[in-house]
């Protein structure tokens, strides 16, 4: 294998080590849900066919991104807990999720735990100044839905290289048995200091599951009604080559489970709830996106045509923005206009399950903007829904 190509795969202990913490916690949730609980799924035979035709990873065409609502700390990864023991012990068949960088990544050793249990560090703006929308968990998130190469031997060459800390304190974790002496990056920072695994440098994560919950917190709403959307789930339809496979889901029980309002003991699960997940049908996403997806490749040939015109590179990475494609005007539209059908498409399957209709302002952000004047950025809210910023 030539220095300069995508390594195939993690370590073998690494590869290992994941199987066991992604098996052992989905094992642990299947019986919660099925011992301790009233639980039901829906639509999970067509959900299991969209996985089953991905085993083999070679003949993978698209990634798969799967959007829900978010009812309680404990949906990712209670909710997978409805897979099958064939699947849950399959990393390659499992999601990749987003998580808190200042809750899941504190140390050494959650890092690991997280970063083997696939779960992206993540920042939030109002947790980190390097939060956001352009931050590089988004681009990971970005290619894992895509497929490789996403670097020229010149930007590989020329990729930052950092060591991680030995410290027990430091987040910093890799994968100890693989090099990342080679010239393709196989580690990335999220802040310009600390050190992550990367995951879509190997050739086996091409065309991955990432799963989002684009409300960025809990949401605990008597009607089930769901916040707005944020943007990072724009970049992945939008950016992602091709466009992924997108499945909606919907949650409800788990925020009885682990209700904001519980008392002592807190951190203890209730059990005896009536949880309930449903998987909705494969969105037609050349009707629904399509369009903004045309017109997001004609803004980035036009900014391609400008730099050539300054006589600058118009070499882009794949997630990685130019300043002309972060804040244009024409890009933000079309961000705003995929959250918003993204949120439309998860609305549907709510509404198809037979729950009041929701207030049609819910999906600006104006609304949240207005409750927030109150002070509270979580906790019980004057709507009687219950936030947490997670």
């Amino acid at each position: 294998m030539s220095s300069l190509t995508p390594p195939n795969q993690p370590s073998l202990p690494w590869r290992i080590g994941s199987s066991v913490t992604i098996g052992a916690v989905g094992a642990f949730c299947r019986t919660f849900l099925y011992g301790l609980n009233d639980s039901q799924v829906v639509g999970l035979d067509r959900f299991l066919k969209v996985l089953e035709e991905r085993r083999d990873v070679g003949a993978r065409t698209r990634g798969l991104l799967t959007v829900s609502n978010h009812v309680s700390v404990m949906d990712d990864p209670l909710m997978w807990g409805f897979l099958p023991y064939n699947i849950l012990f399959n990393p390659s068949l499992q999601r990749w999720s987003l998580g808190s960088y200042d809750i899941c990544f504190k140390n050494k050793a959650l890092s690991t735990f997280f970063s083997l249990g696939q779960t992206l560090p993540t920042h939030r703006t109002a947790h980190s100044e390097f939060g956001g929308l352009f931050q590089p968990t988004i681009t990971q998130a970005i290619r894992l839905l895509s497929a490789q190469p996403f670097l020229t031997p010149e930007q590989a060459l020329s990729s930052p290289r950092s060591s991680p800390s030995a410290s027990l304190k430091s987040p910093d974790v890799v994968d100890p048995f693989s090099s990342n002496s080679l010239v393709y990056p196989i580690t990335y920072s999220t802040n310009g200091t600390d050190v992550f695994p990367a995951p879509s440098a190997y050739g086996s994560r091409k065309h991955s599951w990432v799963h989002i919950f684009p409300e960025g917190r809990i949401h605990q709403h008597p009607a089930l009604a769901m916040r707005y959307f944020k943007w990072g789930v724009s970049r992945m339809i939008l950016e992602s080559e091709p466009l992924p496979d997108i499945i909606p889901i919907f949650i409800d029980g788990t925020q009885h489970v682990m209700h904001e309002s519980r008392t002592f003991p807190r951190f203890i699960p209730r059990i005896g709830k009536k949880i309930t997940v449903v998987f909705g049908d494969s969105v037609d996403g050349e009707k629904v996106f399509g369009d903004l997806r045309r017109r997001w490749k004609a803004l980035v040939e036009m900014q391609r045509e400008a730099l050539e015109k300054k006589g600058q590179d118009t070499t882009m990475e794949m997630g990685v923005l130019t300043e002309g494609l972060k804040y244009n005007a024409e890009a933000v539209a079309l961000r705003l206009e995929a959250t918003q059908r993204m949120r439309n498409e998860v609305v549907k399957l709510r509404n198809s399950l037979g729950y009041d209709a929701e207030d049609p302002k819910n999906g600006f952000v104006e609304t949240w903007i207005e409750e927030g004047k109150s002070g509270a950025r979580e906790g019980h809210m004057k709507d009687d829904s219950w936030t947490k910023d997670t």
